[in-house]
């Protein structure tokens, strides 16, 4: 597998993570035959070191540094929120048009953190798709910009105010898993980190990485007809 290179200087290296695809190896998910971390290293021939993590399930902008020195001045900027994330996802029924989630979150070690996630619905849609007790299934394309980094803080907070992400497991729906699994083929969680915003730790340039879509995101946009 050759991953797309989005972004390449002498220090940093961005690709565009496909959906189901570990940056490395961690309890979290399981054994896999490929990792990010290690077919970028394989395909530079060099070594790199992951400035952030986005979960597997997740496609989109993943950045590296080339030297530990770099890898160190981008790890503190990720640490102190100076990076701007934005990201787009479908979730299920409608959003207010505005929101702001401000929900704790306990990590894996039992730590309570303050958690907030900003949103805005993009488009909308009601398909002539019965669900449950339903004749029509409502869907949201929304942009996310988390003005925090904890672990699954996007998906954890769409499922607490009902608007759960779609192929989302296990914060998701399975209810609306399932009938896109059955209805479409689709198993893919539609969460894309599109776009990251820093500043250079060398140059002190300001610099903007955007991540096109992948196939099966854009399957559910042509389907929602939103594209």
């Amino acid at each position: 597998m050759e991953l797309e290179i989005i972004y390449r200087d002498e220090f940093l290296v961005a690709i565009n993570k496909p959906h189901g695809l570990a940056v490395h190896r961690s309890k979290y998910v399981g054994e896999a035959e490929n990792y990010a971390l290690q077919l970028l290293r394989d395909q530079l021939q060099q070594y790199v070191f992951p400035c952030h993590r986005i979960d597997s399930k997740t496609a989109g902008v993943l950045l590296f540094s080339l030297n530990i020195e770099v890898n160190r001045l981008m790890q503190q900027q990720f640490a102190l929120n100076q990076v701007k994330k934005k990201y787009l996802a479908i979730v299920r029924g409608y959003t207010p048009d505005l929101g702001v989630i401000d929900y704790p979150l306990t990590n894996e070690k039992g730590k309570t953190q303050d958690a907030i996630t900003e949103y805005k619905a993009l488009k909308k849609v009601e398909l002539d798709l019965p669900f449950g007790k339903f004749k029509t299934s409502r869907y949201s394309l929304v942009e996310i910009n988390p003005q925090t980094g904890r672990m699954h803080q996007i998906r954890k907070h769409f499922a607490q105010i009902d608007h759960p992400i779609i192929g989302d497991r296990p914060h998701g729906c399975n209810k609306q898993n399932k009938l896109f699994k059955d209805k479409f083929n689709m198993t893919t969680m539609m969460l894309h980190a599109k776009e990251i915003i820093f500043y250079h730790p060398i140059n002190k340039s300001k610099i903007i990485i955007q991540a096109d879509l992948h196939s099966e995101f854009q399957k559910m946009m042509q389907l929602m007809n939103w594209v």
